[in-house]
């Protein structure tokens, strides 16, 4: 079992749990995940590692709220316990080498961007950050990527914060203005990811993308994370989640990655209705 030692709302949708896990956090790097149960009868969900203390022996993990199992862990309260809790997977971010990157997040892959930004940032990398959100309300960790970038734009949707910007506008902006950039690495929905490769194409500056596909047992023997990547299959679970944006077939991606929306969004209104009764 494995301890809730902090709960935070960092907006209506999206949750920050501290997990108790030890073992975890002596081994997590950026860019890796964990898969998890909240219950002996859930199911398994993958939820890439946003933070860690290997002193506290703690991991930190950031969701949105999009089905049931989410709907589940949000209900869990400081000193409550998860079933299962199981990693680090996938492989951690590669940094070696680089000098300048750009660190680019959209919504909730902000939470994933920014220990990434963080390390490059401790390890000496000149680092620019371009974290978008589609209204004012939805912002989160403007602070902490504040603090390990050296440059950072926050741009909003509507304009209600920062700059009205794409992300892609805000990256082609600072590419424009003479930024030369070893590699830039994006994380956030598929069709943002898409399109920040689409512009970082036509500069040929290399491109990272972290997928987060459908996945059950985290060791490649299912086949659910399965991605085109380069013309060849390869499985985000072993062989990411970090993958080379130019290579990615993303539309496949995208069509996989909406199979379950419907099915989702049941379950989660299943969900909800319960937590609802037993309030009552």
């Amino acid at each position: 079992m494995y301890r809730v030692v902090t709960r935070k709302e960092l907006n209506p949708s999206v949750t920050l749990l501290e997990i108790e896990a030890p073992m975890i956090a002596k081994k997590a790097e950026p860019g890796q995940f964990i898969i998890l149960r909240v219950d002996e009868k859930g199911e398994r969900i993958p939820l890439t590692i946003a933070g860690y203390d290997r002193q506290k022996g703690t991991i930190t993990i950031i969701f949105q709220i999009v089905g049931a199992t989410t709907e589940k862990l949000n209900h869990k309260k400081e000193g409550e316990f998860l079933q299962d809790f199981v990693g680090p997977l996938g492989k951690p971010t590669e940094t070696e080498g680089l000098k300048k990157v750009a660190v680019v997040g959209g919504g909730v892959g902000c939470a994933i961007a920014w220990p990434v930004a963080k390390k490059l940032h401790d390890e000496g990398v000149e680092v620019h950050s371009v974290i978008g959100f589609r209204t004012k309300d939805i912002v989160i960790l403007e602070d902490e990527f504040r603090a390990c970038s050296d440059v950072l734009k926050v741009c909003t949707d509507d304009g209600t914060y920062g700059e009205k910007a794409l992300v892609t506008q805000a990256l082609e902006e600072l590419i424009k203005a003479g930024n030369e950039y070893d590699e830039v690495i994006t994380i956030g929905p598929i069709v943002m990811m898409k399109f920040v490769t689409g512009v970082t194409k036509k500069y040929n500056v290399k491109t990272i993308v972290s997928m987060s596909p459908i996945m059950i047992d985290g060791t490649g023997m299912c086949g659910g994370c399965r991605l085109t990547v380069g013309g060849e299959t390869k499985f985000a679970c072993v062989d990411g989640p970090d993958f080379d944006g130019f290579q990615v077939d993303f539309d496949e991606a995208i069509k996989r990655g909406a199979m379950y929306k419907g099915f989702e969004a049941q379950k989660r209104d299943e969900a909800c209705n319960l937590f609802k009764q037993e309030v009552r």
